[in-house]
């Protein structure tokens, strides 16, 4: 990924930066993000870690994430990803671009039974200095179980251009 043009990071990334890289810090943080995107509450998110290129939250699988069988619901984990992949892109994306999600493909490999782990990476490395139209950017999202067997797997395209 280069960022060689000076760009800044976004006020998103900028706040998770401020915050004590810790358990508190992290809490702190996703308060603030389920305040923002309300939606993300539905799934208690926690980001653990946040950086360039790379997103790893955490959900709990309590009742309100059950399905009718009593595992974690697979939009829930589509959730999860989803919630990974906008973290991932806020400590990405400079603000010299922007990015909005535009199509998510999703895997449901097996019956989620604890709590998940989304992990979400970029596919490829992005130059911002040489995006200089819109272009389809894709985050790879693993979502593991407590044994780390990948219970789903998400791929979402973003769509991403200059500010």
């Amino acid at each position: 990924m280069s960022d060689t043009s000076g760009n800044s990071k976004s006020a998103t990334y900028a706040l998770r930066s401020k915050l004590p890289q810790n358990k508190i810090g992290d809490a702190l943080f996703s308060l603030g993000m389920v305040a923002r995107v309300p939606y993300f509450g539905t799934i208690l998110p926690l980001v653990e870690e946040m950086e360039p290129g790379y997103c790893r939250v955490t959900a709990p699988k309590w009742f309100g994430v059950h399905n009718h069988i009593g595992t974690f619901h697979a939009i829930a984990a589509c959730n999860l990803a989803e919630t990974a992949m906008g973290m991932l892109m806020e400590a990405t994306v400079p603000t010299t671009h922007r990015w909005i999600p535009k199509a998510m493909n999703a895997q449901y490999l097996t019956k989620a039974t604890t709590r998940l782990t989304a992990h979400a990476e970029l596919a490829e490395p992005i130059d911002f200095d040489a995006l200089t139209e819109g272009a389809d950017v894709i985050v790879s999202i693993r979502i593991l179980d407590r044994e780390s067997t990948e219970v789903v797997h998400c791929d979402i395209t973003t769509w991403v251009t200059p500010a």
